[in-house]
């Protein structure tokens, strides 16, 4: 597992194991056992430098109590050995985390309209209809102030998917700081381990990557469930154990 997730630590790789254990009718490991198991065979990740903070005040919260309250999407870029340039666009639940739609072409710059068929496709994904997000709820749709986002067509597309556009304020990335989390995420535990020789090779392996993130990816806000075990437990409560 250690060579597979090499960007895992102990308490991933340990819900993990678990997961499996748990699978098979065995009982959990204690967390405790695998740190001391992964540090005797040097397992363990070096601790990670301290983040530099930035000196704006940032009192507000990204994430919510439930799923389809809010979206947030930002872009990213994808360098290859070759010299080009892969870019890619997400939506992400705030809540679940799970990755509801994304693209990606050759190369540079994040224009609106993927952007514009990400929202579509992200709507229809979760409300099984393109027509719109069902009028008693109010869906936000975070995004930075990127002129793919603020556009005045994908800010039209939203509207008419029943989403309420919001962009963070001027040089505050951190008010929209689950989508650079999952960024910061998809560059350490995806990117690191892809083949980059060009843009190609790059884009065939991005389907399993989101793939992987929905369905195996564990997040410590989910108490260590991946996006859609999530899901299916908000889906199914009476299935918890």
């Amino acid at each position: 597992m250690r060579t597979e997730l090499p960007s895992y630590g102990y308490r991933r790789a340990g819900a993990l194991l678990n997961r499996e254990r748990r699978s098979q009718g065995q009982q959990a490991l204690n967390h405790k056992r695998i740190y001391r198991v992964m540090a005797q065979h040097r397992l363990l990740l070096p601790k990670a430098p301290k983040r530099r903070h930035s000196s704006r005040v940032h009192d507000g919260q990204v994430s919510v109590p439930m799923s389809n309250m809010r979206w947030c999407s930002d872009g990213f870029e994808i360098k290859c050995d070759s010299g080009e340039t892969v870019t890619a666009t997400f939506a992400k639940d705030c809540c679940d985390r799970e990755i509801l739609a994304w693209r990606a072409w050759e190369g540079k710059g994040l224009a609106g309209e993927p952007v514009r068929d990400m929202l579509v496709e992200a709507v229809e994904r979760r409300f099984g209809t393109v027509e719109a997000v069902p009028l008693e709820r109010e869906l936000e749709f975070l995004t930075d102030n990127g002129s793919a986002y603020i556009a005045h067509e994908t800010r039209g597309i939203a509207r008419s998917l029943g989403l309420k556009p919001i962009n963070t304020p001027v040089c505050s990335p951190q008010s929209n700081g689950m989508a650079e989390s999952f960024v910061n995420t998809f560059k350490r535990d995806y990117m690191s381990r892809m083949d980059l020789r060009d843009a190609p090779t790059v884009l065939a392996q991005l389907p399993g990557a989101f793939e992987h993130f929905n369905e195996i990816h564990l997040h410590s806000s989910l108490k260590m469930m991946s996006p859609r075990e999530f899901r299916r437990r908000q889906n199914h409560p009476a299935h918890q154990g």
